[in-house]
């Protein structure tokens, strides 16, 4: 057998989720090693880099990575004039720069950090990565996005996802809000711009079944903005990606013999309906690192305590979203367009969103997202 590695936890993936997993984890006191295909942390950068401000003061190096200040959202449906959602606090942040500080964090408290390395299989043996190397751990954590091999091994995969397009253009005039754009054309999701000092990213995500319309709808949105005088017309960076948006699941198991935490998108844990991500990646993270601690020490239950607690934060969230996404869809296709009510009821800004769920989620039990905006946001 080819060399092997073993430790008390392996990671797979070094987005926020998994570099807070190795964090935590090796603060606790494991020896941690996590594992990314990506040869750079935080690139290529996917992501609209959006962070609301109550995750502000909880992550290492986030106020080095920000670049501008988010005051408001406009949300532009047809037909209506802007509705303008004042005091919608956040920043604009440099992904790359970010995550990349959360990985130094990762390595200076003692985890071993593998970049360029491929997971080819999960077996009764262990990992094995694309080199022929293996490693080898009684926990895992899966953090390795919303097609986690982690996550299919244990039998737990995201089965609805939205793909989307983003550019990045100059911007013409200093701009403070983030823009959203409702249409029937972005069946399944919605179209950007967010600022970001003098740049502006345009995106938009729709379901795969219209993945072919990505590049022409985009074009024509970059289009309008140029007419309008708002971006410059030259593209500065592509990029693009799949966003989750079934709603939390399954999140612990077991994979040969080994204990399995998901985390971040790999858990579901995305938003269906803003495709916010980030909070909940590095908050799932670091839960599950702690939860490793407790499980490499033999406390088993702190897995479903885990779980548990997923759920009690983020679950009635997304299950709300889960649900208006799906409300909007049965009303979606070529030939039948959403009414405006059908709209209002589908994004966060409007206080229709937050009406009583036939399944029993009231606002009350709710978290609105203008009184605490952490799950609910638009950031990735």
């Amino acid at each position: 057998m080819s060399a092997r590695l073993s430790a008390d936890l392996l990671v797979v993936g070094l987005g926020p989720a998994g570099a807070s997993a190795a964090l935590a984890a090796a603060r606790g006191g494991l020896r941690v090693v996590a594992v990314d295909r990506r040869r750079e942390a935080g690139l290529p950068v996917q992501c609209a880099e959006f962070v609301p401000g109550p995750l502000l003061g909880h992550v290492t190096g986030l106020p080095a990575a920000i670049r501008q200040p988010i005051s408001a959202m406009h949300t532009m449906l047809a037909g209506e004039p802007p509705h303008v959602t004042e005091d919608f606090r956040g920043q604009m942040i440099d992904r790359a720069q970010f995550d990349q500080a959360l990985v130094a964090a990762a390595q200076a408290a003692g985890a071993t950090l593998l970049f360029g390395a491929c997971v080819k299989a999960l077996t009764d043996d262990g990992l094995l990565l694309q080199d022929g190397r293996w490693l080898d751990a009684p926990v895992l954590i899966g953090a390795d996005g919303p097609r986690s091999i982690i996550g299919r091994a244990m039998g737990s995969c995201n089965d609805a996802l939205v793909e989307t397009r983003q550019i990045s253009v100059a911007l013409h005039s200093a701009h403070a809000a983030t823009d959203i754009f409702l249409s029937p054309a972005y069946r399944g999701g919605y179209a950007w711009l967010f600022p970001k000092g003098e740049i502006a990213h345009i995106g938009l995500g729709v379901e795969p079944a219209l993945r072919h319309r990505l590049k022409p709808l985009l074009e024509a949105l970059h289009a309008d903005l140029v007419a309008a005088g708002r971006v410059g017309a030259e593209v500065l960076q592509l990029t693009g990606g799949a966003i989750p948006v079934g709603g939390l699941l399954r999140c612990v198991g077991m994979v040969p013999g080994r204990n399995v935490l998901l985390a971040g998108d790999a858990a579901g844990l995305t938003n269906p309906v803003t495709g916010a991500g980030i909070a909940a990646a590095v908050q799932s993270g670091r839960m599950a690192g702690e939860a490793a601690v407790q499980l490499a020490g033999g406390r088993l239950e702190a897995a479903q305590e885990y779980a548990a607690e997923l759920d009690d934060i983020f679950g009635v969230s997304l299950a709300r979203a889960v649900q208006r996404r799906r409300e909007l869809l049965a009303q979606s296709s070529d030939e039948r367009f959403p009414l405006r009510r059908d709209w209002r009821r589908g994004w966060i800004a409007y206080p229709e969103y937050w009406a009583p769920l036939a399944s029993g989620v009231s606002k009350q039990q709710d978290v609105h997202p203008m009184k605490e905006p952490f799950h609910d946001l638009p950031q990735a």
